[in-house]
């Protein structure tokens, strides 16, 4: 049911180094926050360098940071501009307070990185609870492993801005699967402000409006890598079973993702157009529509995949990686342990065979739902809930016929 929420504005800070991930997450919460409350804006900060190829609904927009990315020795650097990354963080910090002084959100909902990028946004933290503002924390239902994230929030010295500048923690999850404060020294004060939200269940954009890629009438399986930076251990060890096997009983269509090096996509291509049953293409916005058609789904188990895969009930095999996070290997072998997905272990030799029968197996794989997890998708519900709270909507008044008495 749609309310209203005249003139009210959340802010959204995406801090989008690399990849796809943190960008499709915001804008599908974004969108649902528009469709369920009339008159309110949202605004998204990001530092994506392709975010411009999203499309947008009514009273979303996005301000654009300059990009950074992460190199291969670890080190970040300026994504387009021919400055040192000192001055870089200087001028996303700047951007960052200046929007959200001038856009004066009621509500500052940052992802992931409780302080930003190296700290950008911890200004901007305080400006706005100085102002009354409620700034709400979103992670994910995994974030690493409890020993390597305790290390990491240690030194970026996280625990006081969750203690002090958070009014609420959403984890977009379910316990069952993970808890993204799990070893984690918090105290009571900020566990009793830590809401297990569920996951962010996905809508297909509705077909009429989006021009397919691919042909889609005949059954394929799709691959996808997410962003494809760090995907071409796993779309190898796919592309190699094609090649070891032609009785595999679908068709392939891989995404190879628009962050894959241009080297590697090259390389991949030249492979797919030898096999008669793969096909490749580099990226598509409105994936969900590709997913929607598929008979399964192959992908490393990335959040905004696996959210996918619950909300399409896809049958999914899931080939995570470990590093530089553990965050899709943990998140893949508790959902492997729930039955909702199978898994093999990316790490090690990759002879084709397990992949091979894995692929075989795929189709006939039980379903998501079948798995009989209670609450899984309720992650946009008790956003709703959450923002009733905080902006106190009052709840819809149910109408009800009078009875009619009969005369006499």
């Amino acid at each position: 049911m749609t309310e209203r929420l005249d003139g009210a504005r959340i802010l959204i800070y995406s801090h989008d180094t690399f990849g796809l991930g943190h960008l499709r997450r915001c804008r599908a919460i974004a969108h649902d926050l528009v469709d369920k409350y009339k008159g309110l804006s949202v605004l998204i900060l990001s530092g994506s360098p392709i975010i411009g190829s999203f499309d947008f609904r009514a009273r979303v927009d996005f301000v654009r940071i300059p990009g950074v990315i992460k190199l291969h020795n670890g080190e970040y650097t300026s994504l387009g501009l021919h400055i040192d990354l000192e001055h870089t963080l200087a001028l996303r910090s700047s951007i960052i307070r200046h929007t959200a002084d001038i856009f004066a959100p009621d509500l500052f909902l940052v992802d992931k990185e409780p302080l930003g990028f190296r700290g950008e946004v911890a200004q901007t933290l305080v400006m706005l609870k100085e102002r009354g503002v409620r700034n709400v924390l979103g992670l994910r239902d995994v974030m690493d492993d409890p020993f390597d994230l305790k290390k990491e929030w240690d030194r970026k010295k996280v625990l006081p801005a969750l203690r002090n500048l958070y009014n609420e923690i959403w984890i977009y999850g379910v316990p069952r699967m993970g808890d993204a404060l799990d070893g984690i020294d918090v105290s009571p004060a900020v566990r009793a402000k830590t809401i297990f939200t569920g996951y962010l269940p996905r809508i297909v954009p509705s077909e009429s409006s989006v021009r397919p890629t691919i042909n889609m009438d005949d059954p394929y399986i799709l691959v996808t890598a997410g962003g494809g930076g760090d995907g071409s251990a796993m779309i190898d060890w796919v592309l190699r079973a094609y090649e070891e096997d032609a009785s595999l009983p679908l068709r392939a269509l891989i995404v190879l993702g628009p962050f894959m090096p241009p080297v590697e996509q090259s390389a991949f291509k030249e492979r797919v157009d030898r096999l008669a049953a793969v096909e490749a293409i580099t990226f598509d916005s409105h994936i969900e529509v590709l997913m929607a058609h598929a008979e399964g789904i192959v992908a490393m188990g990335g959040y905004n995949t696996f959210c996918e895969i619950l909300s399409l009930d896809k049958r999914a095999l899931l080939v995570p990686r470990s590093t530089p996070r553990k965050e899709q290997v943990m998140r893949a072998r508790s959902a492997r342990d729930l039955g909702l997905v199978a898994m093999i272990e990316g790490d090690g030799p990759r002879p084709q065979q397990i992949m091979v029968d894995a692929l075989k197996q795929l189709p006939k794989q039980p379903r998501p739902s079948e798995a009989g997890v209670v609450g899984l998708l309720d992650g946009l519900h008790t956003i709703h809930h959450r923002i009733n709270n905080m902006f106190e909507v009052a709840p819809p008044i149910e109408l009800r016929p009078v009875p009619v008495r009969s005369a006499g």
